[in-house]
């Protein structure tokens, strides 16, 4: 690239702080940074024209996990590091909350809902039988009871008569989070540069190199928020997971509100603007879905369009208007990698699916890893 003198002087000379990744963690990491340091330069790599990866792709709910997908994560965790996984989710929502508005960021707290189709009755029963566990563990983060089991009357057919019910979940709407926040850094000037891939970086003594496709540059510390595409820079067990997503058409006087999960977290569904939104099932497909590339496929957009058929909305005629996909960053650990790499270099990756709950919280703690 061949920058003039006034595009190297005011975008690249003598930057104090440059973040990859203008995401929810990237953003939210130079907001703190700004806050502590009023007069540095701080400058955002984003390598796509909008954030990719999953800040602007997902499905916008403002959950802490349901409780089949909570016994799940057992397997893998104690209950003290899963109580503190919900703590950190519920800490985080509440500072987008508190940074952004929750007008701004349309926030709408109608409860969560998990579904049991009639196969999964096995599952249902086991969270049944930890129902009061569960709500015994989580209740000095709620301060009441999480989990309740209610009558099924949303008209979900193929499907158990109970749902488990927490209150305290919500729905945001994603693309308004994500221009709030934008214009939040805009607004403390904070740059912002799209369409630059970061190819590869080396530590020196004073400052950071940064090599990009066709220039480079040097600044005082680096900042890499890139979660699922963590492994393009970085030596970090960090595994990208596609979900892929659809929405319908409106559909007329629909009565379906909330946020519902099914199968352990591996599918979910939401209103939005009198549609429905639905995704995951990249259970289906692990092979396949462990993968960077934004793509969707016919086997699990299928799957998608048959849980609306034959589950969601069995008795009503409904169009699809949009498919897409998102990456997400996964390991065999829900906890997020927030680490220095140098003296010189921090990153926090690896957000598990739960990106808008501890996003927030997540960039603060990135930047609060500089002296």
């Amino acid at each position: 690239m061949n920058l003039s003198y006034w595009e190297q002087h005011k975008w690249f000379d003598n930057v104090d702080f440059c973040i990859v990744g203008s995401g929810i963690v990237g953003l939210s990491c130079a907001l703190q940074l700004r806050k502590k340091n009023p007069k540095a330069k701080i400058l955002i790599l984003e390598k796509g024209i909008l954030p990719q990866g999953a800040s602007t792709k997902n499905a916008g709910f403002a959950c802490f996990g349901s409780a089949s997908e909570l016994l799940s994560d057992m397997k893998s965790h104690t209950k003290e590091e899963l109580l503190n996984l919900v703590q950190q989710r519920v800490n985080g929502l509440e500072l987008l909350k508190s940074k952004l508005g929750e007008k701004q960021i349309d926030f709408q707290q109608h409860g969560g809902y998990e579904v049991f189709l009639d196969k999964n009755k096995d599952t249902f029963e086991n969270c049944e039988a930890h129902l009061e566990m569960l709500n015994e563990l989580l209740r000095p983060v709620f301060k009441a009871d999480t989990f309740k089991l209610i009558t099924n009357d949303f008209g979900f057919k193929n499907a158990l008569p109970n749902l488990i019910f927490n209150p305290f979940e919500g729905q945001i709407d994603t693309g308004k989070m994500m221009q709030a926040l934008l214009k939040k850094a805009q607004c403390e000037g904070i740059s912002i540069l799209n369409s630059i891939k970061v190819k590869s970086f080396s530590t020196e003594a004073e400052s950071v190199h940064v090599q990009l496709e066709n220039f480079d540059f040097k600044t005082k510390h680096l900042l890499i928020a890139t979660n699922a595409f963590a492994s393009e820079l970085l030596e970090l067990n960090v595994t990208p997971a596609r979900n892929q997503v659809l929405v319908t058409k409106p559909i007329p006087y629909l009565s379906i509100k909330g946020t519902f999960h099914l199968d352990e977290g591996f599918y979910y569904f939401r209103n939005i603007h009198n549609r429905i939104l639905i995704g995951g099932g990249r259970n289906l497909d692990s092979d396949g879905e462990t993968t960077s590339v934004l793509e969707t496929t016919s086997r699990i957009q299928k799957a998608l369009e048959k849980l609306l058929k034959d589950v969601i909305l069995p008795d009503q005629n409904f169009e699809i208007d949009q498919r897409w996909s998102g990456i997400l960053g996964v390991g065999q650990q829900k906890r997020p990698i927030i680490k220095p790499i140098s003296n010189r270099v921090c990153c926090a990756v690896r957000l598990g699916g739960m990106g808008v709950a501890i996003g927030s919280s997540v960039g603060k703690e990135l930047a609060d890893l500089i002296d």
